[in-house]
């Protein structure tokens, strides 16, 4: 009797996660598909977040490595292999992302869990805060790329002005704090103006949501260069004492 034992471990539960939240369907329907296409972007997608949560600090390379012992036809479907999973198939899946943008690839599965799980997104929160980083950051205005965030000093909500960082803007749910929309930003961005970028994009967000729904944010949301699109929404705003 031939046996082959191979390793579940806890990716047996980050992929049933993955399949109840339906990411690989979601992501499958905004990603380009290729008819010759071993596995999906979706699927291409799920072996990296399975990746990074085993396999984090080897090159992308090495992916078909962290599989070659893990029961794929039970993780993903029959038929998908290691090798499936190499550097130019999640090379190309990161560029579609890119080109999407992912931003919104986060909103829209983040959404589609919210649906699925049933979250009150009555209300939604809305705050911004600092990563400090360590170590040299270089930065050439006229070789870099336009969306190139700047690693550079700026006020520090981790009480660290010494060191340079990046700004981080995120969207959570009151009903559990589950993130639905982030962006980084250059490290001496301002609150007021990514609070006004951000209202202006909630606008068409609010208009088509069926339930009343409400931005919590402190008193830096308010300013008169954001009044006109405050007005178009409902919201409450944290004063200081």
């Amino acid at each position: 009797m031939n046996l082959k034992i191979k390793r579940l471990d806890h990716h047996g539960i980050v992929s049933g996660v993955i399949e109840d939240l339906k990411i690989v369907s979601l992501l499958d329907q905004y990603l380009p598909q290729d008819d010759k296409q071993e596995i999906t972007p979706g699927e291409a997608v799920k072996g990296m977040i399975m990746n990074g949560l085993g396999f984090a600090n080897r090159p992308l390379s090495l992916s078909p490595q962290f599989f070659t012992n893990l029961p794929l036809e039970h993780l993903f479907r029959e038929g998908v292999q290691a090798s499936h999973f190499n550097r130019h198939k999640l090379g190309r899946t990161l560029d579609q992302c890119f080109e999407f943008g992912c931003e919104s690839l986060f909103s829209l599965v983040s959404g589609q869990a919210c649906e699925i799980e049933q979250v009150d997104k009555t209300f939604e929160s809305l705050d911004t805060t600092s990563h400090s980083l360590t170590g040299e950051y270089a930065f050439d205005d006229e070789d870099s790329d336009e969306n190139v965030i700047k690693i550079t000093h700026g006020y520090s909500k981790a009480h660290r002005p010494d060191l340079k960082q990046v700004v981080q803007k995120i969207i959570v749910s009151q009903d559990g704090g589950i993130p639905l929309a982030c962006k980084n930003w250059d490290g001496n961005s301002a609150d007021t103006a990514i609070f006004k970028a951000r209202s202006k994009a909630l606008v068409d967000e609010f208009r088509k949501s069926q339930a009343p729904k409400y931005l919590v944010a402190d008193c830096k949301l308010y300013h008169k260069s954001n009044a006109e699109f405050l007005t178009k929404i409902q919201f409450l705003l944290k004063n200081p004492l």
